[in-house]
């Protein structure tokens, strides 16, 4: 049984004697039941009792007894001086004689039948046959395998591979917006003050009137025309609303240099507008176009 060194320590202690009386106690509780630890005791013993045998006794002063007589309060007699046992010789231990063994190699008999030498070289026939079919096998996949990479048109059709076709997205980026040059006629009377605001978008042609100081009389509707002298007559754009804006598209059906150097008149007509089609009074105001915001030189105008 292997004992740890603490247990080994408190042998080797008892051995010597150095252990108090609760420890020497626990110890020959571990050695009565224990026999190995027993035996662990009686080994340091046998190895500590030949220190006695090494120092020599000495003999203490009278005095020295006569003190421990006079405390213990014993008589005077002298006594035998205490003398520490020897140690009994340790167990002689027999030689162990150490015969020699002898090994005999054991050489395996070799079968020389020839039933196995023959069913052995037609199995390695067998082998290399299959290894043959396998081997032609793998090089005709490889060669159908670069056919189709390389050149699928000399395949037959049922293993050709099907055409990939690979759909491409290619966003176009948004044309940029071209601005549209912008107009403006200030519709004045003769006191100076303007009564309508037309405005002209350059790309659609298409106008819008703001009423500013001007108010129709009772069944009466102030009418829009356009002047010009490649015109043979003024031509009517239309009634203009009762609201404060008025928007129209007539504009896209005429020239851009009529649109641009035309002069815009307003006629007080009948509820309405003018039933012949021509202006039936003289305009009351009148403005040309100035091109506020200029546009890009290729916009439409």
């Amino acid at each position: 049984m292997a004992y740890s060194e603490d247990h080994i320590a408190l042998a080797a202690e008892y051995a010597l004697g150095t252990l108090d009386a609760d420890e020497r106690a626990q110890v020959d509780t571990m050695m009565a039941v224990d026999k190995e630890f027993a035996a662990v005791v009686q080994a340091w013993e046998f190895r500590l009792g030949s220190l006695n045998q090494m120092v020599g006794s000495v003999e203490p002063r009278p005095i020295v007894w006569e003190n421990i007589r006079a405390a213990i309060g014993l008589s005077a007699e002298p006594q035998a001086p205490l003398l520490l046992p020897e140690s009994a010789p340790p167990p002689q231990v027999a030689p162990v004689e150490m015969r020699q063994v002898r090994v005999v190699d054991q050489v395996p008999v070799v079968d020389n039948d020839n039933d196995n030498i023959v069913d052995l070289a037609s199995r390695v026939k067998r082998w290399r046959s299959l290894a043959s079919v396998a081997s032609a096998i793998a090089a005709a996949l490889l060669v159908m395998f670069g056919l189709q990479i390389y050149q699928p048109d000399a395949l037959p059709q049922a293993i050709r591979p099907k055409p990939r076709i690979q759909t491409v997205e290619v966003k176009v980026p948004a044309p940029a917006l071209t601005p549209s040059a912008q107009y403006v006629a200030l519709l004045q009377g003769q006191g100076g003050g303007p009564a309508f605001i037309m405005t002209i978008d350059g790309a659609t042609r298409n106008f819008t009137v703001r009423k500013v100081g001007a108010t129709a009389e009772p069944g009466k509707s102030f009418e829009l025309w356009l002047i010009s002298d490649k015109l043979p007559q003024p031509r009517s754009l239309g009634v203009i609303g009762t609201g404060d804006f008025t928007a129209r598209p007539v504009l896209s059906s005429y020239a851009s240099d009529v649109v641009d150097g035309a002069t815009y008149a307003v006629t007080v007509e009948q509820a309405g507008g003018s039933p012949s089609g021509q202006p039936t009074s003289t305009p009351l105001f009148t403005g040309k176009l100035i091109e506020t915001v200029p546009g890009a030189a290729s916009a439409p105008r």
